[in-house]
């Protein structure tokens, strides 16, 4: 059988390689959770926004440019890495990206000026650049054929991590000050050992000899045509353009929405942006499993056209409403992700880890557009206003319209290998 990510092995042969192999679970759960651990590191950067705000004596402005600076340094080198690794696989590049995550985090421990947040994040940037094309191609190499699953529980536990940064910022973070964020070092350590191991799993798996495929597959560029993939592809981006930039009016501003708006206090609105978090792991994982069930553009549709009405409905509702419409957003939203990055992977098949620096590069990227744009749009009219105009961006979704059936792909090799048996 050939390897899970080069996109070779005939439909009709995939379901028994993916029973006779199953997914590497060990694996699978270190990447899961080493996932977690550095996007817990990640969230405490946009948890301690509030308090460097004061401190530093920032505006709005400047806040979204710090996410900028973190999120467009991972974007953009994100795509390279990928490439890079596509040709020259790094198995302990993981734990070299968890390792300038370290350092970004320690930097804005002692930040004492703006400038100096901004370096920080951008080292913090550079390190998730590193981190996740590599280690979305070991989650396709474990998943034994269940990807769009494995991707899902790959990606749930950065989403667990990123819920559960700031509810530890208002327990440790908020009460201790800005110099506590120190005290996380030990999770950026622990995570730097846990990957080594999977690094050691990934160079054994390098080195063993890869089986010949006995039937390829028709690849989407030769059923469909080069330009309908590419322009599939360009949808994709779109779509996570318009999640992302969205997604990011809650992940810099949702506390200061929740501040200004209700007149919450600092640690209640963390505790808020840990339960909308929280909806995003839990939509992330039912999302990856679903698509595997019921098909990926399925999901796609649901996810990103179907959250519209809630996002538009958002700005205009009280605290209740607010916070449950959240939970709501949250859930819809991340379960859109999983099934996009899939569903790249099989329309390049064997560019996994090009396919992988390109979304989550272009998901970072819009995030941190977003974040500027979003900062330099409250301070001109209101937080709410700013609300107010993004949510209209979920209506991209439509665009999935334009996505090509890959199921008709998969049937293709079947019914040819069919015929040449009746032949």
């Amino acid at each position: 059988m050939a390897s899970t990510d080069a996109g070779t092995v005939s439909p009709a042969s995939a379901p028994r390689a993916s029973a006779m192999a199953g997914p590497a679970f060990a694996i699978v759960l270190a990447l899961s959770f080493s996932h977690g651990l550095n996007d817990l590191v990640q969230s405490l950067l946009p948890a301690i926004y509030p308090i460097v705000k004061d401190s530093l004596d920032l505006n709005f402005s400047q806040i979204g440019l710090i996410t900028f600076a973190f999120q467009v340094t991972a974007s953009l080198l994100q795509p390279f890495v990928g490439v890079y690794t596509d040709a020259k696989p790094m198995p302990f590049s993981l734990t070299l990206g968890m390792f300038l995550s370290l350092i970004g985090l320690l930097m804005v421990a002692t930040a004492h000026s703006f400038g100096f947040m901004l370096i920080a994040g951008a080292m913090i940037g550079a390190g998730s650049s590193i981190f996740h094309p590599e280690a979305s191609r070991v989650a396709r190499m474990a998943s034994g054929g269940r990807h769009g699953f494995t991707q899902s529980v790959f990606q749930v536990g950065g989403n667990a991590g990123q819920a559960i940064g700031p509810l530890l910022a208002a327990l440790i973070v908020v009460p201790h000050g800005q110099a506590s964020v120190s005290w996380f070092a030990g999770v950026a350590l622990f995570g730097m050992a846990l990957l080594g191991w999977v690094g050691v799993w990934y160079r054994e798996r390098l080195r063993a000899p890869k089986p010949v495929a006995a039937v390829r597959a028709v690849t989407p560029a030769a059923h469909f045509g080069r330009s309908r993939v590419v322009w599939a592809i360009v949808i994709l981006l779109a779509l996570t353009f318009s999640k992302n930039f969205y997604m990011s009016s809650f992940s810099s501003y949702y506390t200061f929405y929740l501040i200004h708006h209700f007149g919450l206090s600092v640690q209640d609105s963390q505790l808020y942006l840990f339960i909308f978090g929280l909806s995003i792991a839990i939509g992330t994982l039912v999302g990856g499993w679903l698509g595997d069930k019921i098909g990926r553009l399925n999901i796609m549709w649901l996810s990103i056209v179907g959250v519209l009405p809630f996002t538009v409905a958002l700005p205009y509702v009280g605290l209740p409403a607010t916070i449950a419409l959240s939970i709501i957003i949250g859930f819809l939203m991340a379960s859109a992700f999983p099934a996009i990055i899939v569903f790249a992977q099989e329309l390049v098949p064997g560019r996994v880890g090009m396919i992988g620096g390109l979304f989550f590069g272009m998901a970072f990227g819009m995030g941190g557009l977003g974040a500027a744009v979003l900062g330099i749009l409250a301070d001109a009219t209101s937080i709410e206003f700013a609300y107010k105009v993004c949510s209209y961006l979920p209506a991209i979704g439509f665009l999935t319209a334009f996505l090509p059936r890959l199921d008709r792909l998969h049937a293709a090799p079947a019914a040819t290998s069919s015929g040449a048996r009746q032949g």
